[in-house]
């Protein structure tokens, strides 16, 4: 049997879902690709530099180009292996600064970085059973050291003190340390925020969809536009997508 949906009513319930929460949320006109999201985002926004936290071999950084966007890209990326991709893949471009190898977090500290098999589910926290039995390769494989740094203590060295950026943070499951890191910045530089959030745990200790979310509204950033992501392949069901902040 064929059960036909209607999309409109479908969009629908999800806003009421969120708003249940205290939260709106928009669509992009388009499928809600990352992409199309993010093409309807730079429309509505001017933005003037992106801080891209998590950047693996530079996938986001390029993106972001295929979107239009022409501005500062500053990418952070922990993993030496994908630390020396991305710097590859950003050698060409004068607007794309890779920062020192370095983690994102709270606090300055020395601390060990899981790496996974597929690299871009590693992660400074340990990852749950949930993740590892839906995407067998993201399994750990190995271990390395790395510094953590905070966005505070070092976005100077990259953007001059204006407003206008976008932070993407991609640091599976250690996004609030991220931002409990980048007060300042999320308060004095920061107008829009893409950030990843779970629907379940797939790192033990990982902050609840909600926390970050209600952090972020209590530094004056609303939901509104949504991209679906990670998902159960034996099941179908959503485990991970990325959230779109606005500045009020």
């Amino acid at each position: 049997m064929r059960i036909m949906f209607n999309k409109s009513k479908l969009l629908s319930a999800i806003q009421d879902m969120f708003r249940a929460l205290g939260l709106e949320v928009g669509f992009a006109a388009k499928a809600a690709t990352q992409r199309n999201t993010l093409q309807s985002l730079f429309k509505d926004y001017p933005v003037d530099f992106v801080l891209d936290v998590g950047a693996n071999a530079g996938q986001y950084g390029q993106l972001l180009r295929r979107c239009g966007y022409r501005g500062r890209i500053v990418s952070f990326e922990p993993l030496a292996a994908a630390h020396g991709k991305l710097s590859v893949c950003a050698s060409a471009d004068g607007n794309w600064i890779v920062a020192e190898r370095a983690a994102i977090g709270a606090a300055p500290k020395r601390t060990t970085i899981n790496v996974a098999g597929n690299s871009s589910s590693s992660s400074l926290l340990r990852m749950n059973v949930r993740h590892s039995e839906a995407e067998p390769r993201s399994a750990f494989v190995g271990t390395e050291e790395v510094d953590i740094i905070t966005l505070d203590d070092c976005i100077a060295r990259y953007v001059a003190a204006n407003r206008g950026g976008l932070l993407k943070v991609d640091t599976q499951g250690y996004e609030m340390e991220v931002l409990r890191g980048a007060e300042r910045t999320l308060r004095d530089q920061i107008d829009l925020v893409q950030i990843e959030l779970c629907l379940v745990e797939l790192y033990d200790g990982q902050p609840a969809m909600l926390d970050v979310c209600n952090f972020l509204k209590g530094r004056g950033f609303t939901l509104r536009y949504i991209v679906p992501g990670f998902k159960d392949p034996s099941t179908g069901r959503l485990l991970q997508f990325d959230g779109i902040f606005c500045r009020n």
